[in-house]
């Protein structure tokens, strides 16, 4: 049963776990950098990166501790190198490197989107394929046709906004606070998702998403349309002259188009495709009412749904170490001359 060490720094989430046998995990340590980013309403390469260089080591060095293990106890080195933020992603990369050589341990790259995938595999029983899995993230919103754990094709992705992104500016726009996907779900909570109409993008016979336009539909249904161009730009009302309630009512009827999006898609998929259950994984798969609307569509195709544990939906090491875990068993594996990749082809 192989013990592998993962690290994760692709975003704003300095992260490192301890994952045996690719399912049981053993430590999982997560540093987040929320009180860093507040004040922008969203992350800001250069200060992730900065972060991420003072967290790395002690990050690393708890997880360890946590699973009362030396770094000689571990049997390989898997780190999250594409996509993400380049800044950010040279860190988690320098790093690994640097302990699978100082050890004479593998190295493994891993694909942040593919390991969130692997995520519902944690804690939880071996997963039955073929697989259709669902990435719903910050920087992510795509499907994907999972042949294997490792064997994988994107079959639907967005086309602008991920669907956290969206969430992010809805709670701009909504002065709900920071990070956007929490705040959102707790204002929407007090709200009528039937309040306000808001699009729900159709892109055809594909399975992709959009989420731009709902973004824009938010804005003006909030604040009126716009007068005026550029900087001289001006909106007929503030948010701040909404009540309470008409702020949670648009909330909650920015969330329900925005899952439905997703409901849709995922209903079309499981239609066109023969697979043994749905995975989801990714920060946004964390929205209670997401959950509910997956659990939902599954059940009407009779189709088991199969979704990562809350403290596994947001970045973190466990997934990188437990897809890194499944990849070495193939005999994977790379050389010091890994490169990291903001952006890697489908």
């Amino acid at each position: 049963m192989a013990l592998i060490l993962g690290i994760e720094s692709s975003c704003d989430e300095t992260a490192a776990a301890v994952v045996r046998d690719g399912r049981h995990v053993i430590s999982n340590v997560v540093a987040t950098q929320h009180e860093l980013h507040e004040r922008y309403s969203g992350v800001v390469p250069e200060i992730a990166s900065r972060a991420h260089l003072e967290r790395i080591l002690p990050v690393i060095q708890e997880s360890l501790r946590t699973a009362s293990l030396d770094l000689s106890d571990i049997d390989g080195i898997a780190v999250g190198h594409e996509p993400g933020l380049i800044g950010s992603l040279l860190v988690g990369l320098g790093a690994a490197k640097a302990l699978a050589w100082s050890i004479s341990r593998p190295l493994v790259g891993v694909n942040h989107v593919h390991a969130h995938l692997w995520s519902p595999c944690l804690d939880g029983e071996p997963i039955t394929f073929p697989a259709l899995g669902l990435v719903a993230s910050g920087g992510h919103t795509a499907l994907y046709l999972m042949r294997d754990p490792v064997d994988m094709s994107m079959i639907g992705s967005t086309i602008d906004d991920a669907v956290g992104e969206a969430f992010d500016k809805a709670a701009t726009i909504l002065e709900a606070g920071y990070p956007g996907g929490p705040a959102i779900e707790s204002l929407a909570s007090g709200g009528h998702e039937k309040a306000l109409k808001l699009p729900v993008a159709r892109l055809g016979d594909n399975l992709n998403f959009s989420y731009s336009g709902l973004k824009t539909a938010l804005l003006y249904a909030v604040r009126g349309r716009p007068e005026g161009r550029g900087k001289a730009v001006t909106y007929p009302r503030a948010v701040s002259e909404l009540s309470s309630q008409e702020r949670s009512d648009a909330a909650a009827s920015f969330q329900a188009a925005a899952i439905a999006a997703l409901i849709r898609n995922i209903n079309r998929a499981l239609d066109q495709h023969e697979v043994t259950c749905l995975l989801a994984g990714g920060g946004v798969t964390a929205n209670s009412s997401l959950r509910r609307e997956l659990a939902k569509i599954c059940q009407s195709h009779d189709r088991p749904l199969r979704l990562a544990e809350p403290a596994y939906c947001v970045d973190n090491a466990a997934m990188i170490a437990g897809l890194g875990g499944a990849l070495l068993e193939t005999g994977m594996q790379h050389d010091m001359d890994l490169a990291a990749a903001a952006r890697v082809a489908r």
